[in-house]
């Protein structure tokens, strides 16, 4: 972010706790994080059915974190995250590094109660759409209100408050551009799913940022010609097609920290 930018100027969507920065770290940066990454031990590898990953920062178990100190590279991007979003009540602490091929995803999931409700997402390499979608619980709470008393009733206010209440918990997606980070927290940590869909074409033109994130790409790539229009772009570029291995550092605070888990 530069200058008088806010997070509030790159809030995305109808969840206002949704925050995606295109451009957050420069193309050297990208290029030193990748080399950083790819000259880990083969060790630190995990392989996974659809992906592999790296873990920083220590393992997390439920009775907190056994930490390990993050190496200073990581170190630079997460505090750079901190203070410049300062969303965080202290530095974070773990980093999970996931490399997706071009038609790997990752299914749709919630990060948790043992992190701080704020997720930080720095994409590299190829563009992905991720899909956030409403906890299953949430449609187990519309059905008790679409019957309570409440609802029946023939009050107009009870009964579009309630209808703006489930509208604002829709599916929804967003592009994640190379070298952009992505913030989501408090509602759309605790009531929504994210995901990444397990193919290579990915179709965008329904992203939450659409517009500014492919304005931003066309501006960086002067040979793909369109009159700047937000309904020229999106016409252009209604899907992505993922040519290139992404990498993804999802940084996030463990507050509990435990020097022996098994010590009580």
């Amino acid at each position: 972010m530069g200058g008088k930018e806010s997070l509030k100027d790159f809030i995305v969507g109808s969840v206002p706790t949704v925050i995606c920065i295109p451009n957050f770290i420069s193309d050297s940066e990208e290029t030193n994080l990748l080399n950083n990454i790819y000259q880990a031990p083969i060790s630190k590898w995990k392989s996974l059915k659809n992906r592999r990953l790296q873990n920083w920062g220590g393992v997390v178990h439920e009775k907190g974190l056994l930490p390990q100190d993050l190496p200073p590279w990581v170190t630079k991007i997460t505090q750079k995250i901190c203070e410049e979003t300062e969303l965080f009540p202290s530095a974070i602490n773990h980093v999970l590094i996931n490399e997706y091929l071009p038609d790997q995803g990752i299914m749709p999931h919630q990060d948790g109660p043992a992190y701080f409700p704020v997720v930080a997402i720095v994409s590299l390499g190829s563009p992905v759409v991720m899909n956030f979608t409403p906890h299953t619980r949430l449609s187990v709470c519309a059905s008790t209100i679409r019957n309570s008393d409440e609802y029946s009733t023939p009050d107009k206010a009870a009964e579009v408050g309630t209808d703006k209440w489930l509208d604002s918990h829709n599916s929804f997606s967003v592009l994640l551009m190379p070298r952009s980070l992505l913030i989501f927290k408090d509602t759309a940590y605790s009531d929504y799913l994210h995901g990444i869909e397990d193919n290579n074409l990915h179709r965008v033109d329904g992203a939450v940022n659409v517009f500014e994130s492919l304005k931003r790409h066309v501006q960086d790539h002067p040979l793909l010609e369109t009159d700047g229009t937000e309904t020229e772009i999106t016409e252009q570029f209604k899907t992505i097609q993922r040519t290139s291995t992404r990498v993804s550092l999802t940084c996030r605070l463990v507050l509990k920290v435990r020097k022996n888990l098994f010590k009580f």
